[in-house]
Protein backbone atom coordinates (compact mmCIF):
# COMPACT_ATOMS: atom_id res chain seq x y z
CA UNK A 1 0.00 0.00 0.00
CA UNK A 2 1.82 3.64 -1.17
CA UNK A 3 0.27 4.88 1.95
CA UNK A 4 -0.21 3.40 5.55
CA UNK A 5 -3.16 2.93 7.40
CA UNK A 6 -3.77 0.29 10.73
CA UNK A 7 -6.61 -1.10 8.72
CA UNK A 8 -4.06 -2.57 5.88
CA UNK A 9 -0.03 -1.94 6.60
CA UNK A 10 -0.81 -2.09 9.91
CA UNK A 11 -3.28 -5.36 10.16
CA UNK A 12 -0.99 -6.85 7.27
CA UNK A 13 2.69 -6.98 9.58
CA UNK A 14 0.59 -7.70 12.24
CA UNK A 15 -0.50 -11.16 11.03
CA UNK A 16 2.65 -11.46 8.96
CA UNK A 17 4.31 -10.99 13.04
CA UNK A 18 2.20 -13.64 14.06
CA UNK A 19 3.10 -16.15 11.22
CA UNK A 20 6.65 -15.37 11.36
CA UNK A 21 6.79 -15.93 15.52
CA UNK A 22 4.79 -19.59 15.20
CA UNK A 23 7.53 -20.26 11.96
CA UNK A 24 10.90 -21.79 13.15
CA UNK A 25 12.30 -20.85 9.61
CA UNK A 26 10.79 -17.69 8.90
CA UNK A 27 11.41 -16.84 12.57
CA UNK A 28 14.94 -16.15 11.96
CA UNK A 29 14.89 -15.17 8.53
CA UNK A 30 16.14 -11.31 8.21
CA UNK A 31 14.11 -8.65 6.80
CA UNK A 32 12.76 -5.35 7.13
CA UNK A 33 9.54 -2.98 6.45
CA UNK A 34 9.02 -0.24 4.47
CA UNK A 35 5.68 1.42 6.09
CA UNK A 36 4.99 3.85 3.29
CA UNK A 37 5.91 5.02 0.30
CA UNK A 38 3.30 7.16 -1.11
CA UNK A 39 6.00 10.42 -1.31
CA UNK A 40 8.94 8.31 -3.30
CA UNK A 41 9.52 10.17 -6.49
CA UNK A 42 9.68 7.51 -8.39
CA UNK A 43 5.67 6.59 -7.66
CA UNK A 44 5.07 10.17 -8.09
CA UNK A 45 6.44 11.14 -10.69
CA UNK A 46 4.71 7.26 -12.31
CA UNK A 47 1.38 9.01 -11.44
CA UNK A 48 2.01 12.35 -12.79
CA UNK A 49 3.15 10.92 -16.48
CA UNK A 50 0.09 9.04 -16.67
CA UNK A 51 -2.21 11.79 -15.83
CA UNK A 52 -0.06 13.92 -18.61
CA UNK A 53 -0.61 11.05 -20.93
CA UNK A 54 -4.78 10.98 -20.05
CA UNK A 55 -5.29 14.46 -20.54
CA UNK A 56 -4.04 14.47 -24.09
CA UNK A 57 -6.94 12.44 -24.96
CA UNK A 58 -9.41 15.09 -24.03
CA UNK A 59 -10.12 17.32 -27.06
CA UNK A 60 -9.61 20.33 -24.71
CA UNK A 61 -7.44 19.69 -21.63
CA UNK A 62 -7.12 22.80 -20.46
CA UNK A 63 -10.89 22.14 -19.28
CA UNK A 64 -10.16 18.82 -16.88
CA UNK A 65 -10.63 18.99 -13.90
CA UNK A 66 -8.33 16.34 -11.76
CA UNK A 67 -10.86 14.14 -9.70
CA UNK A 68 -8.70 11.91 -7.29
CA UNK A 69 -10.49 8.82 -5.90
CA UNK A 70 -8.50 7.19 -3.03
CA UNK A 71 -9.58 4.38 -0.90
CA UNK A 72 -11.51 5.54 2.23
CA UNK A 73 -11.19 4.51 5.61
CA UNK A 74 -13.59 5.06 9.29
CA UNK A 75 -12.84 8.55 10.45
CA UNK A 76 -12.78 6.48 14.25
CA UNK A 77 -9.55 5.32 12.65
CA UNK A 78 -7.83 8.46 12.15
CA UNK A 79 -9.41 10.51 14.95
CA UNK A 80 -9.22 8.30 17.55
CA UNK A 81 -6.48 5.90 16.95
CA UNK A 82 -4.23 8.35 15.01
CA UNK A 83 -4.44 6.59 11.44
CA UNK A 84 -2.14 8.49 9.16
CA UNK A 85 -3.75 7.29 5.97
CA UNK A 86 -5.95 11.06 5.63
CA UNK A 87 -2.57 12.83 5.82
CA UNK A 88 -0.40 11.07 3.82
CA UNK A 89 -3.43 10.58 1.24
CA UNK A 90 -3.17 14.81 1.21
CA UNK A 91 0.33 15.23 1.15
CA UNK A 92 0.51 12.58 -1.40
CA UNK A 93 -1.98 14.61 -3.57
CA UNK A 94 0.45 17.71 -3.13
CA UNK A 95 3.13 15.85 -4.61
CA UNK A 96 1.50 14.27 -7.83
CA UNK A 97 -0.11 17.69 -8.22
CA UNK A 98 3.07 19.73 -8.07
CA UNK A 99 4.93 17.22 -10.41
CA UNK A 100 1.54 17.75 -12.87
CA UNK A 101 2.78 21.67 -12.36
CA UNK A 102 5.98 21.21 -13.30
CA UNK A 103 5.06 20.02 -16.75
CA UNK A 104 3.72 22.89 -17.30
CA UNK A 105 -0.16 21.42 -16.47
CA UNK A 106 -2.01 23.48 -14.36
CA UNK A 107 -5.35 21.86 -13.69
CA UNK A 108 -7.95 21.77 -10.38
CA UNK A 109 -8.07 18.55 -8.88
CA UNK A 110 -10.28 17.37 -5.98
CA UNK A 111 -9.32 14.66 -3.57
CA UNK A 112 -12.32 12.30 -2.44
CA UNK A 113 -13.01 8.78 -0.55
CA UNK A 114 -14.96 5.97 -2.12
CA UNK A 115 -15.81 2.19 -1.25
CA UNK A 116 -16.99 3.02 2.09
CA UNK A 117 -19.47 0.26 3.94
CA UNK A 118 -21.79 -0.05 6.76
CA UNK A 119 -23.32 2.41 9.08
CA UNK A 120 -20.05 4.36 10.63
CA UNK A 121 -18.75 7.62 9.40
CA UNK A 122 -15.56 6.80 6.54
CA UNK A 123 -13.59 10.32 5.28
CA UNK A 124 -15.29 12.56 3.54
CA UNK A 125 -15.84 13.71 1.27
CA UNK A 126 -17.55 11.14 -0.40
CA UNK A 127 -16.83 10.00 -4.28
CA UNK A 128 -20.44 9.52 -5.29
CA UNK A 129 -21.75 12.60 -3.94
CA UNK A 130 -18.27 14.75 -5.26
CA UNK A 131 -18.47 13.35 -8.45
CA UNK A 132 -22.03 14.32 -9.32
CA UNK A 133 -21.25 17.54 -7.88
CA UNK A 134 -18.93 18.74 -9.80
CA UNK A 135 -21.02 18.33 -13.25
CA UNK A 136 -23.90 20.14 -11.13
CA UNK A 137 -21.02 23.36 -11.06
CA UNK A 138 -20.42 23.73 -14.47
CA UNK A 139 -17.24 21.02 -15.07
CA UNK A 140 -17.72 19.53 -18.70
CA UNK A 141 -14.83 17.44 -18.45
CA UNK A 142 -13.18 14.97 -15.81
CA UNK A 143 -10.26 12.96 -15.42
CA UNK A 144 -10.79 10.66 -12.49
CA UNK A 145 -7.50 9.13 -11.01
CA UNK A 146 -7.11 5.86 -8.70
CA UNK A 147 -4.66 7.67 -6.25
CA UNK A 148 -4.52 4.49 -3.58
CA UNK A 149 -4.83 1.67 -6.12
CA UNK A 150 -1.77 0.28 -7.93
CA UNK A 151 -3.33 -2.49 -9.51
CA UNK A 152 -6.85 -2.76 -11.58
CA UNK A 153 -9.74 -4.81 -9.71
CA UNK A 154 -13.16 -4.23 -9.00
CA UNK A 155 -13.22 -0.62 -7.31
CA UNK A 156 -11.56 1.09 -10.30
CA UNK A 157 -13.15 -1.14 -13.38
CA UNK A 158 -16.74 -1.35 -11.55
CA UNK A 159 -17.09 0.99 -9.03
CA UNK A 160 -15.09 4.27 -10.97
CA UNK A 161 -15.31 2.91 -14.70
CA UNK A 162 -19.19 2.14 -14.33
CA UNK A 163 -21.06 3.60 -11.26
CA UNK A 164 -18.96 7.01 -10.39
CA UNK A 165 -18.66 7.59 -14.69
CA UNK A 166 -22.70 6.91 -14.60
CA UNK A 167 -23.24 9.41 -11.75
CA UNK A 168 -20.82 12.02 -14.08
CA UNK A 169 -22.80 11.64 -16.93
CA UNK A 170 -26.24 12.06 -15.25
CA UNK A 171 -25.09 15.12 -13.38
CA UNK A 172 -24.10 16.64 -16.84
CA UNK A 173 -19.91 15.92 -17.56
CA UNK A 174 -19.82 15.46 -20.92
CA UNK A 175 -16.33 13.88 -21.35
CA UNK A 176 -15.01 11.77 -18.67
CA UNK A 177 -11.44 9.95 -18.82
CA UNK A 178 -9.97 7.54 -16.42
CA UNK A 179 -6.45 7.12 -15.52
CA UNK A 180 -5.13 3.47 -15.37
CA UNK A 181 -3.62 1.98 -12.14
CA UNK A 182 0.21 1.92 -12.25
CA UNK A 183 0.34 -1.33 -13.03
CA UNK A 184 3.64 -2.55 -14.03
CA UNK A 185 4.11 1.16 -15.23
CA UNK A 186 8.36 0.75 -15.98
CA UNK A 187 8.79 3.85 -13.68
CA UNK A 188 6.83 2.77 -10.61
CA UNK A 189 8.35 -0.74 -10.82
CA UNK A 190 11.92 0.60 -11.31
CA UNK A 191 11.51 3.09 -7.81
CA UNK A 192 10.08 -0.41 -5.98
CA UNK A 193 13.30 -2.06 -6.84
CA UNK A 194 15.03 1.30 -5.87
CA UNK A 195 12.94 0.92 -2.63
CA UNK A 196 14.24 -2.33 -1.59
CA UNK A 197 17.83 -1.61 -2.68
CA UNK A 198 17.61 1.17 -0.26
CA UNK A 199 16.95 -0.63 2.71
CA UNK A 200 18.35 -3.11 2.09
CA UNK A 201 21.06 -1.94 5.15
CA UNK A 202 18.45 -2.26 7.11
CA UNK A 203 18.04 -5.84 6.83
CA UNK A 204 18.34 -8.25 10.39
CA UNK A 205 19.80 -5.28 12.04
CA UNK A 206 17.88 -6.24 15.14
CA UNK A 207 17.84 -9.66 14.59
CA UNK A 208 21.44 -10.71 16.77
CA UNK A 209 18.96 -13.52 18.75
CA UNK A 210 16.08 -15.74 18.21
CA UNK A 211 14.87 -13.81 20.60
CA UNK A 212 15.65 -10.36 18.50
CA UNK A 213 14.56 -12.35 15.26
CA UNK A 214 11.06 -12.51 16.76
CA UNK A 215 10.59 -8.49 17.52
CA UNK A 216 12.47 -7.42 14.09
CA UNK A 217 9.96 -6.67 11.50
CA UNK A 218 10.87 -3.17 11.11
CA UNK A 219 14.36 -1.23 10.72
CA UNK A 220 16.08 -0.73 14.59
CA UNK A 221 12.56 -1.98 16.31
CA UNK A 222 9.24 -4.20 16.64
CA UNK A 223 6.51 -3.81 14.92
CA UNK A 224 4.74 -2.78 18.31
CA UNK A 225 6.81 -0.07 17.88
CA UNK A 226 6.31 0.83 14.28
CA UNK A 227 2.51 0.98 15.06
CA UNK A 228 2.97 3.13 17.97
CA UNK A 229 4.07 5.77 15.75
CA UNK A 230 1.12 5.45 13.81
CA UNK A 231 -1.16 4.13 16.43
CA UNK A 232 -0.73 6.75 18.87
CA UNK A 233 -3.28 5.70 21.88
CA UNK A 234 -2.29 2.15 21.42
CA UNK A 235 -5.68 0.56 20.15
CA UNK A 236 -5.99 -2.87 19.29
CA UNK A 237 -6.14 -3.43 15.14
CA UNK A 238 -9.77 -4.98 13.95
CA UNK A 239 -9.00 -8.67 13.76
CA UNK A 240 -9.15 -10.56 10.34
CA UNK A 241 -12.32 -11.71 9.20
CA UNK A 242 -13.10 -15.29 10.19
CA UNK A 243 -14.30 -17.27 7.13
CA UNK A 244 -17.93 -17.41 9.19
CA UNK A 245 -19.20 -16.32 12.55
CA UNK A 246 -22.83 -15.96 14.13
CA UNK A 247 -24.69 -12.43 14.32
CA UNK A 248 -24.31 -9.85 12.08
CA UNK A 249 -20.61 -9.19 11.28
CA UNK A 250 -18.17 -8.63 8.99
CA UNK A 251 -18.50 -12.47 7.91
CA UNK A 252 -21.98 -11.86 7.86
CA UNK A 253 -21.91 -8.93 5.64
CA UNK A 254 -19.38 -10.69 2.99
CA UNK A 255 -21.62 -13.94 3.24
CA UNK A 256 -24.47 -12.01 2.48
CA UNK A 257 -23.60 -10.37 -0.08
CA UNK A 258 -21.98 -13.45 -1.85
CA UNK A 259 -25.76 -15.37 -1.51
CA UNK A 260 -27.30 -11.90 -3.04
CA UNK A 261 -24.77 -11.75 -6.08
CA UNK A 262 -25.76 -15.71 -6.38
CA UNK A 263 -29.46 -14.47 -6.52
CA UNK A 264 -28.59 -12.00 -8.82
CA UNK A 265 -26.73 -14.99 -11.51
CA UNK A 266 -29.92 -17.61 -10.59
CA UNK A 267 -32.47 -15.10 -11.70
CA UNK A 268 -30.54 -14.20 -15.19
CA UNK A 269 -30.33 -17.64 -15.89
CA UNK A 270 -33.74 -18.34 -15.20
CA UNK A 271 -35.13 -15.51 -17.43
CA UNK A 272 -32.64 -16.56 -20.08
CA UNK A 273 -33.88 -20.25 -19.94
CA UNK A 274 -37.80 -19.49 -19.75
CA UNK A 275 -38.03 -16.29 -21.63
CA UNK A 276 -39.67 -14.68 -18.89
CA UNK A 277 -38.94 -11.22 -17.24
CA UNK A 278 -38.20 -11.07 -13.70
CA UNK A 279 -39.72 -7.42 -12.68
CA UNK A 280 -37.53 -5.26 -10.76
CA UNK A 281 -39.96 -5.16 -7.55
CA UNK A 282 -40.05 -8.71 -7.67
CA UNK A 283 -35.73 -8.75 -7.40
CA UNK A 284 -35.79 -6.01 -4.76
CA UNK A 285 -38.08 -8.28 -2.75
CA UNK A 286 -36.42 -11.82 -3.42
CA UNK A 287 -32.99 -10.22 -2.59
CA UNK A 288 -34.23 -8.17 0.92
CA UNK A 289 -35.61 -11.57 2.19
CA UNK A 290 -32.41 -13.35 1.04
CA UNK A 291 -30.42 -10.45 3.21
CA UNK A 292 -32.37 -11.03 6.36
CA UNK A 293 -31.98 -14.97 5.82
Amino acid sequence: YPQFSISTSGSSLRLLESIFREDEYLVNMQHTVIPSWYNRNGYVQSMATLIEKELTKFEKPDEVHIFFSAHGVPVAYVEEAGDPYKAEMEECVQLIMAAVKARDIRRPHTLAYQSRVGPVEWLKPYTDDTDPRAGKSGVKSLLAVPVSFVSEHIETLEEIDMEYRELALESGIRNWGRVPALGCEPGFIADLADAIIEALPYVGAMAVSNLEARQSLVPLGSVEQLLATYDTLRRELPAPVAMWEWGWTKSAETWSGRAAMLAVLILLVWEVTTGEVFSQSKLGVSLTLLLFI
